[in-house]
This record gives C-alpha cells, sequence and structure tokens, in this order.
C-alpha cells in the first residue's frame, strides 16, 4: 500500500512530490519514459512560480542557475516598428521573471526527494477504485502486470493524461496554431545581454520568440496558424528547414540565424493544444481519492507562459490541502483524503480556466487577422497591456505549506 501515487514525472508531478514530501508523505511516481524527459528545452518561470518555488525549498538553488529578465523587445515584422516591454519586480517577492532548462528544472526538483521516489518505466494500463474494509482505494495496473494500491492517485501525466481520461474530462482540442521549439548552441557566445535578451516577431497568423539561457545557449520558439497535414510529426531537419525556407522566411535575419544554430536533437514540431475553460469549471477534476495537475488538467497555449508556473502553483496547493487533512486528522487518513482533493479542485478550476482563456486569447490577438482594426489592437495590446496582463496574473499567491513541525507523525498506516 502506497500514500500516495504519482503518474508522471514531469514539472507537475515531482513538485508535487516534493510539496508532499515537505508535509510527511512519501509518494510513488511512476514515470513511463526510461528518464527524466525535458521536451519543451526550455520556460520561462515569472512571479508565481517563484512563489511556489520558494515554498518547496529550491527558489535559491534554481535562480543561481538563471539570470533575471528586466524587459523584452515585439518587432512587427511588417512594419518593422519595436515596442519595448518592461517586466517589473513582483510587489510580493520581488522576482523578475527567469528562464530555465526544462531538465535544470526537473532535476533540481528531483534532488529534493528521497531514493527511489521515481519508477521509470512504468507504464499504466488501467486504474481502478475498490473497497476494501469499508474503505475506498486506488487501484493502479502496469503493463508488466504489477499491481500498485494506494490511498491518492494524483495525474501529472500530460497532455493526453489516462488519469484524467478516467476522471471522464473530455479531450484537449487543438487551436488551430503550430508550435516549433529548439535549442541554439553558439560555440563561441551569442553575445546578447541577458536583462533584455527576450524578443518577439510577431506577423498576421505567425509568431516568433527567444530568449537566452546562458552566454551560449537560446532557447527558441515559432508559432503559426497552420492547415491540418502540417499537424504530422517530422524529423528535425524537415523542422529547420521548414521554419527557415517557408514558414519564418521573411522574418528578420536575427531571428534566422538562432533557428539556423538549433542543436537538431531539441527541435519538436506539434499542434498547439487547449482545454476548454468550461470543461475545466464544469468538469471532474476529481473523484474518490485521485485528481489531476499540470498539463493532465490545464493544458494551454503557450502564449502567457503559464503552463510550468501555473503546474507549480498546482503542486503548493494540492500539498497544502492534503497537509491540512493531515495536520487536522493526525496522518493521511484514506476516508478524509477525498475531502481534502475536492477542496484542491476547487481552489484550482477559476484560477485555471481563467489562466487556459488568457494565454487563448492573448494568442488570438497576437496573430489573427490582417485589418486595420485587428493590427490597432494588437498595438493598444503590446503597448499598454500586455506587461499589465503578465504582471497580474504572475501576482497570483498559492499559499504556503503547513510547517513540518506542527504536523504530527506521518508514518504510513497498517492498515486502510
Amino acid at each position: 500500500m502506497e500514500e500516495v501515487v504519482i503518474v508522471g514525472a514531469g514539472i507537475a508531478g515531482l513538485a508535487t512530490a516534493v510539496a508532499l514530501k515537505k508535509v510527511g508523505v512519501r509518494a510513488l511516481i511512476l514515470e513511463r519514459s526510461n528518464e527524466l524527459r525535458a521536451t519543451g528545452t526550455a520556460l520561462g518561470l515569472f512571479a508565481n512560480a517563484w512563489v511556489a518555488l520558494d515554498t518547496l525549498g529550491v527558489s535559491d538553488k534554481l535562480a543561481a542557475l538563471c539570470s533575471p529578465l528586466e524587459r523584452g523587445y515585439i518587432t512587427d515584422v511588417r512594419t518593422k516598428s519595436i515596442q519595448e516591454v518592461h517586466y517589473r519586480p513582483s510587489s510580493r517577492n520581488g522576482a523578475l521573471p527567469r528562464a530555465v532548462h526544462r531538465k535544470v528544472l526537473l532535476e533540481v526538483l528531483a534532488e529534493e526527494l528521497p531514493p527511489n521516489s521515481i519508477r521509470f518505466s512504468s507504464r499504466i494500463t488501467s486504474i481502478e477504485t475498490q473497497v476494501e474494509h469499508g474503505l475506498s482505494i486506488c487501484i493502479v495496473t502496469l503493463d508488466n502486470g504489477t499491481i500498485i494500491k494506494s490511498k491518492v492517485v494524483i495525474g501529472c501525466d500530460g497532455i493526453h493524461s489516462i488519469v484524467a481520461r478516467w476522471l471522464g474530462l473530455r479531450p484537449p482540442v487543438s487551436s488551430g496554431r503550430l508550435g516549433v521549439r529548439g535549442l541554439s548552441v553558439f560555440p563561441k557566445g551569442h553575445g546578447f545581454d541577458h536583462s533584455d535578451a527576450l524578443q518577439q516577431f510577431v506577423d498576421v497568423g505567425r509568431r516568433a520568440a527567444f530568449f537566452t539561457l546562458n552566454d551560449k545557449e537560446v532557447y527558441w520558439f515559432f508559432g503559426a496558424t497552420c492547415p491540418k497535414d502540417m499537424e504530422k510529426e517530422a524529423d528535425p531537419e524537415m523542422i529547420q528547414r521548414e521554419v527557415m525556407e517557408d514558414l519564418a522566411k521573411d522574418f528578420p535575419p536575427l531571428f534566422l540565424d538562432i533557428v539556423k544554430h538549433s542543436d537538431l536533437s531539441s527541435l519538436t514540431w506539434a499542434p498547439l493544444m487547449f482545454r476548454y475553460p468550461w470543461d475545466i469549471l464544469l468538469g471532474n477534476l476529481a473523484r474518490s481519492n485521485i485528481t489531476v495537475a499540470g498539463d493532465a488538467m490545464h493544458p494551454m497555449t503557450p502564449d502567457l507562459g503559464q503552463g510550468g508556473c501555473s503546474a507549480l502553483e498546482d503542486a503548493v496547493v494540492l500539498g497544502r490541502h492534503l497537509g491540512d487533512s493531515i495536520s487536522k486528522h493526525g496522518k493521511l487518513v484514506t476516508q478524509y483524503v477525498g475531502l481534502a482533493i475536492g477542496r484542491y479542485a476547487k481552489e484550482r478550476r477559476l484560477r485555471a480556466a481563467t489562466l487556459v482563456t488568457a494565454s487563448y486569447l492573448s494568442g488570438w490577438l497576437q496573430e489573427d487577422g490582417s485589418s486595420r482594426i485587428m493590427r490597432f489592437l494588437r498595438v493598444v495590446f503590446y503597448g499598454l497591456l500586455l506587461a499589465r496582463v503578465v504582471n497580474g496574473i504572475t501576482e497570483h499567491d498559492c499559499g504556503k505549506l503547513p510547517s513540518v513541525s506542527s504536523l504530527p507523525s506521518c508514518e504510513s498506516e497498517s492498515s486502510i
């Protein structure tokens, strides 16, 4: 009998395990890959993410590995006009956005966990609940026949989550846009100033961005509306050629040179998916002692950079509610876990739906339409609204975890 089983060792899964460790609960993480996966290469972490990372106890370690971003530049590909966007320090913690390697974030989180917390190459075939001794328990079956019993199952298994399907959540849908991501390497240095090396290039139906990770590496992204036949997988060389010679051929040479220096093994190409906000507001985010977090709950387009940030929020909020239950009942008691999970789902519904909606509308406004009205709205959005929207969203505080010293002993129960 496990206390908690987490499905997926991505940002949400590892962060949730760290949060649970801090409230005295050891979680077993089931990861289908044979190592930590870093699909997406890098991500931006805004003030709300740093609040969560501080609560998890890893903010100082991670901040030492990446530089803050103070401002960015947005270039209209057609008119060549450039607007400057400033990111003010958070009023809560003084944090500025920082760009970080996804794998570095995963490794920092994983280092906080006890040995053997992650079981790799674990592919789930089924999830069910059973009643034993009058109490509901979760049964997870793996493809090798292993059966794992747990008091709680948390699905952090991404956009195609098996746990979300079990809960009855409708699958995510395509936004009609394609996303290409890559990491470029400049052995002799890229020459950008870290404090203002966040740049975007926008055009009708297309948008690109890049930011520096260190003195030699640059993360870049390209998004565009695309026909259905472009949503299939492609080899890295084809992806690079398609971006440089077709999709972004009239973008500034600066961006094309970054794409040219791509590490081909880092290139990914996939449709941008999201879950309808009403499915989050009205759907089953929790049932029995099973719930979801991160992309398994609220996949969103990357336009506001909140996918990873919101996953970190989820981890802290879920850890807080389970910690409060432990504080009240002395240990993780099966019959009360469902109430704690229900409170977590209730707290996250509106926040997650808001982020999904704001990200989708931001992408639509930045890329869709060439009329004078849309171009005027884009000027207003970049000049007056973008920084305010980002700063407003990122001022969210996910709360603190109960102090371990104030919690009773949380040893596993000998029986359910």
